[in-house]
This record gives structure tokens, sequence and C-alpha cells, in this order.
């Protein structure tokens, strides 16, 4: 009878960043790269959070705690079989509900410069979010932290190489599980912005 050789859990990942970021588009492409499911978070916000946001009036965290249940919710239906959700993830607060309900949750944070993140909002027709709240979302913004399972990647690179380095950061702790995340990502080059 062959041994069973234990095979790495598929990724569970949390593409997070300020609107703007391209949270959606990478996180679609990586989904699509590691044949995985793909949850968009504005997927599940309510409707009063919808025309809240519309309206121009940032979320708080009231508004939004039923939301991050809800992407919880979902990493937790996704954990055996991986997965990539969007979510902006601003607070450790947040990224804490997440990792509550997955452990095991890897977080990409794509970051840039605040004038490139908001002519991308503006030119986004039809989109609830108005450009106006990218100034909100960088004053909640708290980076990940070294003892979060994670890594910082700069928005200014073509969406094939962002999939590309997150790919790589996954590999990487996908091989080295008993190195801890800012020591493993730093050997990567990666690092916090």
């Amino acid at each position: 009878m062959p041994e069973e050789i234990d095979q790495p859990a598929p990724p569970l990942v949390v593409m997070m960043g300020v609107s703007g970021s391209g949270k959606t588009t990478v996180g679609a492409a990586l989904a699509q790269r590691l044949r995985v499911p793909f949850a968009d978070a504005d997927d599940f916000h309510a409707e009063a959070n919808i025309a809240k946001m519309s309206a121009g009036i940032p979320l708080d965290d009231d508004d939004r705690a039923p939301w991050l249940q809800a992407i919880a919710t979902w990493l937790v239906e996704h954990g055996s079989t991986g997965g990539v959700a969007s979510c902006s993830a601003l607070k450790r607060s947040y990224r804490d509900v997440l990792s509550h309900a997955a452990p095991h949750a890897v977080y990409l944070h794509l970051h840039g410069d605040r004038d490139v993140l908001a002519a991308r909002v503006a030119g986004r027709p039809g989109h609830f979010m108005p450009a106006a709240l990218i100034d909100s979302q960088f004053a909640t913004l708290e980076v990940l932290q070294p003892d979060e399972l994670g890594a910082a990647l700069d928005v200014d690179q073509p969406v094939d190489t962002l999939v590309d380095e997150s790919l790589a950061i996954l590999s990487s702790l996908a091989t080295s599980p008993t190195t801890s995340p800012t020591t493993s990502l730093a050997s990567k080059g990666v690092t916090q912005p």
C-alpha cells in the first residue's frame, strides 16, 4: 500500500487594500491561476451600506460588522478547497475577525499612491464608492503587522506581475510553514509599506 503524502492545503487569500488598489482585478486573476473560487467583498455589503457609501458617507465599524462576518463565513466555507476574497480589511480588528474564522488565511495588501488610487476610483463608471472616500480609507488603514500572515505589494505594476508575486509569496509560505511570515517574506524581498 503506497504511503500517503500530506498535500498542503489550497491557499486561502484575502486581497486587501483601499478602494482602487485593484483587489478585485488582481484577486480574480490570482484565483483563476490557482483554480480556486473568487469572492468580491462588495457583493457582501447590505443595501444600506451601499446607499451610505454612494452618498459619500464612510462606513463605521457597526456598518462593517455583519459584512465582515459574511466574508468570514465565506472563508470558512472555502477553507478546505481554497479561495481568494477581495476585502479592504483596513483595520487590524477587521482582519482579526477574518483570521479568527480562518487562521491560515494569507493577507496580500495592494498598496499605492493616494492620487493614483483616487484617479482609478474616479474612472470607475457605475461603482458605488466615490473617490471622495479615498481619504477616509487611507485614514482608517492599519498596515499588516509582523505577526500577521501576509505581505504588501506595490500596485504600480502590471496585473500579471502582481499575480506572479502573489504566487511566489504563497509558495514561500507553503514551503516554509514553520518560518514566521515576516522572515519568509523578507527573504523574498517583500516588505510592508
